[in-house]
């Protein structure tokens, strides 16, 4: 079993998604780059892998979702 993520880093991750959906992938290593390049975060290592793995499990769940979708579709 996980770490439970506080409330903050779940709405900032929700946020960053719905606003540069495009920017960010399910790939955490991905996402923690884009995070750093986007200056959130500056010099907090852990908040900002936090907030990468939050991006990275809803993008995977977008994935999910989708790939449901198309299933039942065909």
């Amino acid at each position: 079993m996980g770490r439970i993520k506080g409330k903050h880093v779940k709405t900032a991750a929700k946020e960053l998604v719905k606003h540069a959906s495009d920017k960010f992938a399910a790939d955490f290593d991905h996402n923690k780059v884009r995070l750093k390049e986007l200056g959130m975060l500056k010099g907090n290592r852990m908040e900002r892998n936090k907030l990468a793995g939050q991006i990275t499990k809803l993008k995977r769940n977008e994935l999910e979702e989708k790939a449901r979708e198309e299933a039942e579709a065909a």
